[in-house]
């Protein structure tokens, strides 16, 4: 019995693999394509304030077709911190990208959209790049307690990429600032490199300093990507 259960439920997984890889490949045969992609940074440093503590593991899964991109981001860390935040964006070809965020916190509930103690902060993004120039606006759009928005919080970065560096400016009032106040919030420096392992692989090395001149703090960041 133990094995026919055993060989029962092999069958089943077989399917069910062979299932999924037969609409994968249906997918990225008609265009679309899966991505999955891990970070290791030192410290997580979103938009000039530093969020959980220690080391944080970044995964994410994305699927791409044409201009249209939709996956969920990640960040975790040994501290107990965890992010996990669905979104969808359509890039232009002339530069512009439109999407949405969905800032979740797992340790809250899933199904909780209330004001008071929401787990979900909905964020509306729009970026425009033009050879190596970027401008972002990013606008909130609902309160979330338990995310941490109020709804109608602001944030505008602005950037420019040289070959392996890349400098940025950003402000924001809301959840971005320690008064909910428009502040320059986030103004930083950030490195690029591969570290040659062989022939054929490499590692992909960030580093950033970031200044935050509103809460008067300064952080060295650095992260590998796999």
């Amino acid at each position: 019995m133990g094995r026919l259960k055993f060989l029962t439920g092999t069958a089943f997984l077989l399917l069910i693999t062979n299932s999924l890889a037969v609409k994968v490949n249906a997918q990225e045969d008609s265009g679309g394509k899966f991505s999955v992609n891990a970070d290791l940074f030192s410290s997580y440093v979103w938009r000039g304030s530093k969020l959980g503590n220690g080391p944080a593991f970044q995964p994410s899964v994305s699927f791409g077709s044409g201009g249209l991109t939709a996956g969920v981001w990640g960040s975790f860390d040994a501290g107990g911190y965890m992010e996990a935040d669905p979104y969808i964006s359509f890039s232009f070809p002339f530069g512009l990208s439109l999407g949405l965020t969905d800032y979740y916190m797992p340790d809250l509930s899933l199904f909780d959209i209330s004001g008071e103690t929401g787990s979900h902060g909905l964020e509306l993004n729009f970026c425009f790049e033009k050879g190596n120039f970027s401008l972002s606006a990013n606008c909130i759009v609902n309160e979330a307690g338990g995310a941490g928005s109020e709804g109608g919080d602001l944030y505008f970065q602005a950037g420019y990429a040289f070959k392996n560096i890349s400098v940025f400016a950003g402000a924001g009032d809301g959840w971005h600032t320690t008064d909910g106040e428009f502040n320059l919030c986030n103004l930083g420096l950030e490195v690029l490199k591969e570290i040659q392992v062989t022939d054929r692989f490499s590692i992909p090395v960030t580093g950033q300093i970031v200044v935050n001149p509103e809460s008067e703090k300064l952080f060295v960041v650095a992260g590998i990507s796999f």
